[in-house]
């Protein structure tokens, strides 16, 4: 579990094809990390396999890569870290899973007065998930959704200290990012669903 404060940058030092997963070698300034340990790499669960003076290794397998973008990711690529919460740890962000609900695109950044946001287009299920004012986690940083400007679209307002100590700071249109929504509005949502209406012939659904 994690809280979705992100507490170093890391670097990814080489991506390694092995016969079981990508192995994912990150330059970190963490120290005391053990093998088998969880670490969140954007905002992705992942466990320790190796480590070394400065840098770990972590191991990603298929499904994980068929549902982040870690596939693509290469040498230089600079990734948010969090290691994992301690039960006697402030709860400063919001419960995190480091489970991907879904990959999202900044569609829009922008300023207004002294606040710079974010637009990120989410799929349906992150949609449905989130709300006005509660938490979303991109690439493993904890936000607050400052609006929903239309279907489908989060905006999150970026704080100084956020933008200087996290890879969103050189967010820009285009980029992919991971999405876990907030706990809670996930189950919520799924005790919803066996009662929703189904959508009427011609596909469209009515509210």
């Amino acid at each position: 579990m994690f809280t979705g404060l992100v507490t170093a940058v890391g670097t990814v030092q080489a991506v390694r094809r092995t016969p079981r997963a990508l192995a994912i070698t990150i330059a970190a300034p963490y120290r005391g990390l053990a093998v088998g340990e969880s670490v969140a790499v954007d905002g992705v669960c992942l466990t320790v396999a190796r480590k070394a003076r400065g840098a770990f290794t972590v191991e990603a397998m298929a499904t994980t890569r068929e549902r982040t973008t870690i596939g693509a990711w290469a040498p230089g690529r600079r990734v948010n870290l969090e290691r994992a919460l301690r039960p006697a740890d402030r709860l400063g962000g919001h419960l995190v899973s480091g489970h991907v609900d879904g990959v999202g695109q900044i569609v829009a950044v922008h300023h207004e007065g002294d606040a710079h946001l974010v637009d990120v287009r989410v799929p349906a299920a992150v949609a449905r998930a989130t709300v006005l004012h509660g938490s979303i986690t991109l690439d493993g940083v904890s936000l607050t959704v400052d609006d929903l400007p239309r279907r489908g679209v989060v905006r999150v307002a970026l704080i100084p200290h956020t933008r200087a100590h996290t890879t969103l700071g050189s967010a820009r249109v285009g980029r992919r990012v991971h999405l876990e929504a907030d706990m809670i509005g996930k189950y919520v949502d799924r005790l919803l669903t066996p009662h929703r209406a189904p959508p009427p012939k011609g596909g469209r659904r009515t509210r």
